[in-house]
């Protein structure tokens, strides 16, 4: 008897010590967001319709139906006239892009927005332990994580990461790469820089499916500070409860979608292919089957398994069995999905059942700043607190799309009230807009859809 005591207290002491390691595990696992900066560039760099014309019109390789293309596709891309590019291409200097152009737009984004993200928290640069740089088509040496080692004198033993080629999806990925980290190294700072390099890649041809890019993105950036540090957990603004990737790289249709290349003149860009919307769908769509059972409650997951269940019984379709999908509003109240262009956020309003109101950010983000890339979907979150819309305990889903191809997404708690404008001081009570079609292209260029009379 004394022995199967024995055996049962050993037992019992091994189950707690087994729950107390995983609690102790899961206590340290957490990830915050202290501060948030994205880069509004100087006003010198707008390409409004004027600038815009002239840099299209200084391309000798388009005739007229890549004019009438352009302007179809610059009224209809959501894109507005406060948009940003790089100083190469505002001063017509694009066909020949220097060193020193790449390095100077990537210095004022970075730096700009690390000197206000210090400021604003107060936290030193050298007690940064993590640093992330995410510039996808720039490779430098030193690496762009080493300018900003050397810029703000960080320490010697800071844990460095330059992601390069990782496309739109980068922020997201850095953020699950510093949770991984988190988990490693305790009570640790960490920085995430993203951004995009325009300057060496404007491209300058006459394909369709790579002129688009030149309509679609623009110049912008952000930083962002984050700890797992429990002591500030009153100063952070939001906490991580789940991160997904999938990469669906190993399929060629996806692989292939977006890729950049040369064209027959030599120029370099991206090129589009018709299957990308497909490969984008496909991607979301094995992302979720993982998130969702993660991010949503049981009752709804319940509803959903029983009314496909009815559904896939039934012999005909009715009003009832349409009412199978998922409703994602029963587990998260806003939803930041990459600003990559007006057909791509249709696409995900209709297969994810939003409404206007929850595009409403995602639209606003891409009219006012247009496509930045990997640093997007902060614009988007900046303008969902600008309008005082996040609430202490509200939860935000980011969806993110990358070449590759690949879907990253993560939930975010909000730990209190949040109401910063951030980069929409100036401009956010004009938003929403009721049309973001361009309209002021068609009436200053109208002319090319004009009949041509030859004599």
């Amino acid at each position: 008897m004394e022995l199967f005591m024995t055996i049962c207290l050993i037992f019992l002491y091994c189950i707690l010590f087994f729950i107390c390691k995983l609690f102790l595990q899961m206590r340290n696992q957490c990830c915050y967001i202290l501060a948030y900066e994205c880069y509004k560039a100087p006003e010198d760099r707008k390409l409004d319709t004027e600038t815009c014309g002239k840099l299209i019109m200084r391309n000798k390789n388009l005739g007229l139906e890549q004019y009438r293309f352009l302007l179809q596709a610059m009224v209809n891309a959501g894109i507005g006239e406060e948009t940003y590019g790089p100083r190469n291409v505002i001063a017509g200097t694009e066909e020949s892009p220097t060193l020193s152009d790449t390095f100077s737009e990537i210095d004022d984004i970075v730096f700009g927005t690390l000197d206000k993200l210090f400021a604003k928290t107060g936290v030193s640069p050298s007690e940064i332990d993590i640093l992330v740089v995410t510039v996808s088509m720039i490779t430098s040496a030193p690496s762009l994580p080493a300018r900003v080692i050397n810029r703000y004198k960080m320490r010697e033993d800071i844990k460095v990461f330059n992601l390069s080629g990782m496309g739109c999806s980068a922020s997201v990925i850095a953020v699950d790469l510093v949770q991984n980290l988190f988990k490693t190294y305790k009570n640790a700072f960490a920085v995430i820089v993203s951004s995009e390099s325009l300057s060496p890649n404007w491209y300058r041809g006459k394909e369709r499916s790579m002129m688009l890019p030149n309509i679609l993105f623009r110049l912008g950036g952000c930083s962002l500070l984050l700890t797992n540090k429990r002591a500030l957990r009153p100063q952070a603004m939001l906490k991580l409860k789940h991160s997904v990737r999938i990469h669906a790289g190993s399929s060629d249709e996806a692989y292939e979608s977006c890729t950049r290349i040369e064209d027959a003149q030599g120029y370099c860009g991206f090129f589009l292919t018709k299957n990308l919307p497909k490969a984008a769908a496909k991607a979301v769509t094995m992302n979720l089957r993982v998130l969702v059972p993660k991010m949503l409650p049981l009752r709804e997951l319940v509803r959903y398994a029983v009314v496909s269940y009815w559904r896939s019984k039934s012999k005909t379709s009715t009003p009832e069995a349409a009412g199978a999908a998922l409703n994602l509003k029963s587990g998260v109240e806003h939803f930041c999905i990459h600003p990559g262009g007006r057909a791509v956020i249709d696409a995900m309003g209709r297969s994810l059942g939003l409404n206007e109101y929850d595009l409403e950010p995602t639209r606003m983000a891409l009219h006012r700043f247009g496509n930045t890339s990997a640093a997007g979907l902060w614009y988007v979150l900046s303008y969902t607190e600008a309008k005082k819309r996040l609430k202490k305990g509200d939860r935000i889903l980011m969806i993110s799309l990358g070449a590759g191809f690949k879907c990253n997404n993560c939930v975010w708690e909000v730990m209190r009230d949040l109401e910063d404008v951030n980069v929409w001081e100036d401009c956010i009570g004009r938003y929403p807009v009721k049309s973001t079609a361009n309209t002021s292209f068609l009436e200053k260029y109208g002319w090319v859809n004009e009949p041509r009379h030859d004599k």
